[in-house]
């Protein structure tokens, strides 16, 4: 696939400050007791179960972090899909080092295929449709880069990065300026010309009085799929529509067949089942 790695300013902080948790006070007393100093190995980064690898950029970092005389070797890139048993990547160097990275390396790795792998079978399960598949700010905290690029690596497409890249007026907003006109009208008086504003609608009323301020985009929320198909006939790609609420991948085909522009799920960054990953050992 032609998506473009993070660069890795972005992730050294990352990998440097999970490396730093792991070594805590005193280091790998472990490997520094069992390994001799200048014992060398190679390794493999093996699937356990078949899925969608991402993270391979982090795993690097990890292992040239403690020493950069570790030599990382990828077989299967980022975005690659593979079976159970087929190795990822070799890993060769010092093996005190290999050992020292290992399960910060892993874990950055089996965490964000995860979610590449989830995204993946949302994305597969819409296919056909026009309905592209989006996550959401429910992001591990300090992750969310790296997460949001697993969701991209699996297919998906990005909401917000943040608060400040676009007006999302949710339920609370709507409640506390005393409507949805007027929370708009606040919103598009208050932004910049590039800003876009969507609103959350519950109900196709609400969804009417929304439409009549021209908003970017409405997120239609927990709505049936019979209140779906009634909302996208009433937005008639006047903004983009976006459906939430409980999505997996048995669900969205339902939801992409109303004809939705975009399925958003918190689900796939918070609660996505790692990608079970191991660091196998091969010879000296």
């Amino acid at each position: 696939m032609s998506l473009s790695p993070l660069p890795a300013i972005m992730l050294e902080p990352l990998v440097r400050s999970a490396l730093l948790e792991d070594l805590g006070r005193a280091g790998d007393v472990t490997t520094e007791a069992t390994v001799a100093k200048y014992h060398h190995s190679t390794t493999v980064l093996t699937a356990r179960q078949s899925g969608v690898v991402a993270g391979l950029d982090l795993v690097s970092l990890a292992f040239r972090l403690i020493d950069q005389n570790i030599k990382m070797d990828v077989i299967r890139a980022d975005g690659s899909k593979v079976a159970q048993g087929e190795i990822i990547a070799s890993v060769s160097g010092p093996t005190r080092a290999i050992l020292t990275a290992e399960r910060t390396a892993l874990n950055f790795l089996c965490h964000l295929s995860g979610i590449a792998t989830a995204t993946a079978s949302i994305v597969a399960a819409v296919r056909g449709y026009r309905a592209k598949i989006t996550c959401t700010r429910k992001t591990t905290p300090g992750l969310r880069a790296v997460e949001k690029y697993a969701v991209r690596v699996g297919g998906g497409v990005n909401h917000r990065f943040g608060l400040d890249d676009a007006v999302l007026i949710k339920d609370n907003h709507i409640a506390v300026a005393g409507g949805i006109r007027p929370a708009i009208k606040r919103a598009r008086e208050s932004v910049g010309h590039l800003v876009k504003i969507e609103v959350e609608v519950d109900t196709l009323a609400q969804l009417e009085e929304a439409l009549s301020l021209a908003p970017d985009a409405v997120l239609l929320d927990n709505m049936s799929l019979g209140e779906l198909r009634k909302a996208v006939a009433m937005v008639a790609s006047r903004a983009v529509t976006e459906a939430s609420g409980r999505i997996t991948a048995t669900t969205a085909p339902a939801i992409a067949a109303t004809g939705i522009d975009l399925i958003s799920s918190g689900w796939l960054t918070h609660s996505a089942p790692i990608l079970d990953i191991g660091l196998d050992y091969c010879a000296p």
